[in-house]
């Protein structure tokens, strides 16, 4: 299982949220591309970027930046996400140097832009699925739908998703610990590579999801800024479980 750090965008700035709250945000660096370098320094394979300006509006709105940091941290992949509703806004990110485009919304509610985009991007989209108890969360979670988390993951497994990223929107930025069992069962229902995130607090967090099977890797977000997991030692502590199975 791989580490993959967070770096949320909000205004221009590296912020979190706490359940996906704008009125609960941490602002933790003014220089997200100085941020995501320091996360590479540090041995991260891959980073997750979210433009929440993008999340919230509908469409990007940091892509300047995302391309300045991509650039900055090449040749570590990116996964970018946040506000990507229409088949232009994929082809930008992933025009912009990201390894992968995450779609959520427009996914959730529009079957044929699933498979318009996988289509187009073979191995590259990552379908986000927010949840809020069993539904799917949309619209930057603040709102519901009635599809269920595993029945959106098995259509984007058929719709040719390269991977799924499950989020439990309650945990989001609490790191409380993650939902390791929804987590779990997800993988097992759709086997498909699934991305934890939410609530990660601890590395014993962490070492509960490597011991997942199908969980490919897990975001870290607030824990990592506020110093409670080490990336060194998180990523020491994943690869020695992955080294005994």
């Amino acid at each position: 299982m791989i580490v993959v750090p967070a770096v949320d965008l909000h205004n221009g700035r590296c912020v979190r949220l706490r359940q996906g709250r704008v009125d609960a945000e941490t602002v933790f660096s003014d220089d997200p591309v100085a941020m995501a370098a320091r996360w590479v320094a540090l041995g991260a394979e891959r980073l997750h970027v979210v433009d929440l300006d993008g999340a919230f509006a509908g469409a990007p709105r940091q892509t300047p930046l995302i391309m300045e940091l991509i650039v900055a941290v090449a040749p570590t992949p990116v996964q970018v996400g946040g506000g990507l509703r229409s088949p232009g806004a994929v082809e930008a990110v992933l025009g912009a140097g990201a390894r992968w485009a995450v779609v959520g919304t427009r996914a959730a509610l529009d079957a044929e832009f699933l498979r318009e985009v996988c289509r187009a991007h073979p191995g590259r989209i990552i379908v986000a699925l927010d949840a809020r108890g069993p539904h799917v969360a949309v619209n930057g979670w603040t709102e519901v739908v009635e599809e269920t988390v595993p029945a959106l993951g098995l259509r984007a497994r058929d719709l040719g998703a390269a991977a799924l990223l499950y989020t439990d929107v309650s945990r989001d930025g609490t790191e409380l610990g993650p939902n390791v069992e929804d987590t779990g069962a997800l993988a097992r229902a759709v086997a498909l590579p699934v991305l934890a995130s939410g609530g990660v607090g601890s590395i014993d967090d962490l070492r509960r999801l490597a011991g997942v099977r199908g969980v490919l890797g897990a975001i870290v977000g607030r824990a990592l800024y506020t110093g409670a997991v080490g990336l060194r030692e998180a990523l020491a502590a994943v690869s020695a479980i992955g080294v005994a199975r």
